[in-house]
């Protein structure tokens, strides 16, 4: 059984400050219900798995630092998103940037063939529609995007 006042520990075994004031409820539901997907996603740009959670840690530091703001934008989930990969980005040599439509598809393709989510979970990370989501992957497959 685990207690409530324990900050749970993440795959690396770092533990998260889940009693900092400046963190609301919302943020920290926002986490947990995102930070598994996003650590599978940047475990695929780095070889130690550290890596990939350093940089997730670092785009969670960014999110709750704006995160009035992004709860006020019009896609909160979408905007989280590219707080992201622009945090996967900065940590890897990775070639494609956030305004980059390839890296969209790429990204997309990441999620679904590699990690392994389907349609609507991927729409749920990066804050799109379903449709728009299988749109963009048959569009990938037609290209022979590289990933």
């Amino acid at each position: 059984m685990t207690s409530r006042h324990i900050p749970p520990a993440d795959r690396t075994g770092a533990t998260r400050d889940t009693q900092s004031p400046a963190l609301s409820l919302e943020f920290m539901a926002f986490r947990e219900l995102h930070l598994p997907r996003y650590l599978s996603y940047a475990r695929v740009w780095f070889r130690e798995p550290g890596r990939a959670a350093e940089a997730v840690e670092h785009a969670f530091r960014a999110l709750a630092a704006v995160w009035p703001e992004i709860l006020v934008s019009s896609n909160p989930t979408a905007a989280a998103w590219q707080i992201v990969r622009g945090a996967v980005t900065e940590h890897t040599t990775r070639p494609a940037g956030p305004t980059d439509p390839g890296a969209v598809d790429e990204d997309l393709a990441i999620l679904h063939y590699v990690v392994g989510l389907a349609t609507p979970e991927i729409a749920d990370v990066v804050g799109t529609d379903t449709a728009s989501v299988a749109s963009q992957l048959r569009h990938a497959l037609r290209h022979d995007t590289e990933w």
